[in-house]
């Protein structure tokens, strides 16, 4: 949701103009330039100095829109900000709507993108002076984003990403994940390259990278993370089995000690997939809402149409299916052969697939 937020005569224009174009806007403007129909049109009107409304907006919107001099926003935002990562996008309009100023956490809390919507539905001009937009090459911040990509660490993003725009030799390994990820119509640019893996990055000595796998790293390859960032594709297939009433702690240890001995990340989870007679076991159910994962199951009819390895008489005289996590999981991801075909531990049967995206 954002808040458009107007002083001014013409600024109120804008504001209401804004709050019926933008999807999840809405308006707030001082009371002096009340119309009449204000209530009607789900717009809050406030009296007194706008300063006192801010932080209440700051803490509540994921993004401010203010047509307001940048200046005074500048002075007035500044005792609110705590941190990139959790500080609203702040966008600033002039009162003649002219320029869209990206003022406020430009990408990851999505100003730069909120600059380009606002200025096309005002015809007006975007500002927006970060350096990877300006020169069309990669947010370190971003990458991958979109996807679903998750970071191991930010400790690096700074530096990798100074490397970027300062046109330092950058590696790229991609192991696995979306392969789409360059949305500019022109060519990567010549000091991010491209390397088969982690392996021939470091012989190449890059001044930074990009790492993508849902791999844990050897010793010696950790070593591309000295000014590295290491991001995390949603690929990982986890079919499940279980005895009725299983614990959710047994679930996840299960999960957790499984994807250590394949050393495979928990981050790189996209889904669990079982049996629609299991649509409501609690256990499982509190593990995917734990991690944000999806949560899919299948009829026994979908799941033996699945070509299995191990199929089994006495789940199929129990549940209707010959196999439970090895069909799931292939039929989730697509995946012909499966990272871990079956384990059976304690009261959970679990198999892991790898999602195949285009490209690999």
């Amino acid at each position: 949701m954002y808040a458009v937020v107007a002083i001014t005569k013409h600024g109120v224009d804008i504001a209401r103009r804004l709050g019926e174009q933008l999807p999840g806007a809405h308006v707030y403007y001082t009371n002096k330039f009340a119309k009449g129909d204000e209530e009607e049109k789900g717009i809050r009107l406030f009296e007194g100095n706008v300063r006192l409304l801010l932080p209440s907006l700051f803490a509540t919107y994921r993004g401010l829109i203010l047509i307001i001099s940048l200046g005074a926003v500048v002075r007035m935002i500044a005792p609110l900000l705590k941190d990139k990562k959790t500080d609203p996008a702040v966008v600033v309009i002039d009162d003649k709507g002219e320029h869209v100023i990206s003022v406020l956490s430009g990408h990851l809390g999505g100003a730069n993108e909120l600059t380009r919507q606002v200025a096309h539905l005002l015809q007006a001009h975007p500002v927006i002076t970060t350096a990877s937009d300006v020169q069309k090459t990669i947010a370190v911040d971003l990458f991958g984003r979109s996807f679903g990509w998750v970071w191991e660490s930010d400790e690096k993003l700074t530096p990798v990403s100074a490397a970027v725009v300062n046109e330092q030799h950058v590696a790229i390994v991609q192991e696995s994940g979306e392969r789409n990820w360059w949305n500019y119509n022109t060519p990567l640019p010549e000091n991010i390259r491209l390397y088969s893996s982690i392996a021939a990055a470091l012989a190449a000595k890059p001044d930074a990278a990009l790492v993508v796998t849902h791999r844990l790293l050897s010793k010696d390859e950790e070593a591309i993370l000295q000014n590295g960032v290491l991001y995390r594709p949603k690929v990982i297939v986890l079919g499940i089995g279980c005895n009725r009433g299983t614990s959710a702690e047994e679930i996840e240890t299960v999960i957790i000690e499984t994807l250590e001995e394949l050393q495979f990340s928990l981050k790189s989870v996209k889904a669990v997939c079982t049996i629609d007679l299991k649509k409501d076991e609690e256990g499982l159910l509190e593990v995917a809402r734990k991690y944000g994962w999806e949560f899919v199951y299948y009829t026994p009819e979908e799941l033996n149409r699945i070509e299995i390895e191990q199929p089994s008489e006495t789940v199929f005289r129990y549940t209707g299916a010959y196999g439970v996590s090895e069909p799931a999981a292939k039929l989730y991801s697509g995946a012909k052969q499966l990272a871990l075909v079956k384990k059976k531990s304690g009261n959970v049967t679990i198999s892991v697939a790898l999602f195949k995206h285009e490209g690999e």
